[in-house]
């Protein structure tokens, strides 16, 4: 059984990936509007992916006989100033979700709760390889610079990571 300071951070945390997924659906959707069609299948990826890390932790509390709130999930912001801000934007808020995780991990040690602890384990996994590929995207977008067809390459750079993205979900598959 969990303890119930435990199962208000977890759903603390819900919240904070639910709102990652509404945010990167809401970038999607700017990126669609911008004939940004690799950026958009990137952030709906993202989208999709934060939606599983809220439902993971969601039917983790089911099964320490905790309960998981639904969140009322604040409205994103829609419009972007450029392609880079909206990524610092998405690595800022990585930063944010990894802190929120180290502070679990550290809740979940501080009160002997070693279930939760490993649990939390693939969470700092995934978070060290958000960030990390998010700073390869702000590289990436540093180097091919702000000239008139850098949007262009952007997007066929983002798009680059879809496929590999893909591929290796296919190989996880089989």
């Amino acid at each position: 059984m969990i303890s119930k300071e435990m199962e208000m951070a977890l759903n603390e945390q819900i919240e904070l990936e639910g709102y990652a997924s509404f945010l990167y659906l809401s970038m999607a959707s700017w990126c669609d509007k911008e004939g940004l069609e690799g950026c958009a299948r990137f952030m709906h990826r993202q989208s999709e992916e934060e939606k599983e890390h809220m439902l993971k932790i969601f039917h983790y509390l089911s099964e320490v006989d905790g309960f998981a709130l639904t969140p009322a999930i604040a409205q994103p912001p829609h419009e972007f100033e450029s392609v880079q801000s909206m990524f610092e934007q998405v690595y800022e808020h990585e930063q944010k979700v990894t802190n929120s995780i180290h502070g679990l991990v550290k809740k979940s040690y501080d009160n002997n709760d070693l279930t939760t602890w490993n649990f939390l384990q693939w969470y700092v996994e995934e978070q060290r390889e958000e960030e990390a590929l998010m700073r390869s995207i702000l590289d990436k977008i540093k180097l091919i610079g702000g000239g008139p067809q850098s949007l262009y390459y952007i997007d066929k750079e983002v798009d680059k990571i879809n496929a590999q993205a893909a591929k290796a979900e296919g190989e996880e598959a089989a």
